[in-house]
């Protein structure tokens, strides 16, 4: 299990899907994940600081959750099945003992990111569905080390990772990286 930071919350040009870019915190890779509009606005009103009048459902379930004596502890990635991702919120309470909530990732990602708590993504997860860039051409590449530009990827591969195929090939590598750190 790896402790990621979020890179960015990006809107498909194609689709105007959204997806938010997690990225590992002590290393380059980056695993993008489809999100859905109303999750993407609550992750990024908190991560730019922005008040509401009233809580949003993510606030409440927060509030909820320390009105109950509890507290998350982190929320964690945990799997990925046919091109779905998977999450829990792992809470803890006054006496220390810690339970799990089934959660979509988004609702846990914006859950986290009110009680700044860390995300985890469990290493099989990374395994099936990161982006590694290389440093000199800014393409991402893949497990076995080849780039999307390569003639050699595997078709393994590319069905692997299909469910971030049409994203990848679209987006603009260069501003990877540059977000503001917290």
């Amino acid at each position: 299990m790896l402790e990621m930071v979020i890179d960015s919350i990006r809107v498909s040009l194609m689709n105007y899907q959204r997806v938010v870019i997690l990225k590992e915190k002590n290393a380059d890779r980056y695993l993008p994940i489809w999100i859905g509009p109303n999750e993407a606005d609550a992750i990024a009103v908190k991560l730019q600081g922005i008040n509401v009048p009233r809580p949003l459902t993510h606030d409440l379930l927060r509030s909820a959750i320390g009105g109950l004596g509890a507290s998350i502890k982190h929320v964690v990635v945990n799997n990925l099945e046919e091109d779905t991702f998977y999450a829990k919120i792992i809470l803890t309470s006054g006496d220390n003992h810690d339970t799990e909530i089934d959660a979509r990732p988004s609702d846990a990602i914006a859950l986290a990111v009110r009680g700044d708590v860390p995300i985890y993504v469990e290493d099989n997860v990374l395994e099936k569905a990161s982006i590694i860039l290389d440093k000199d051409s800014g393409e991402a590449m893949l497990a076995d080390g080849t780039t999307s530009g390569d003639k050699t990827v595997k078709k393994a591969d590319l069905k692997r990772m299909s469910a971030f195929t049409d994203f990848i090939n679209q987006l603009d590598l260069e501003d990877f990286g540059k977000q503001q750190k917290r």
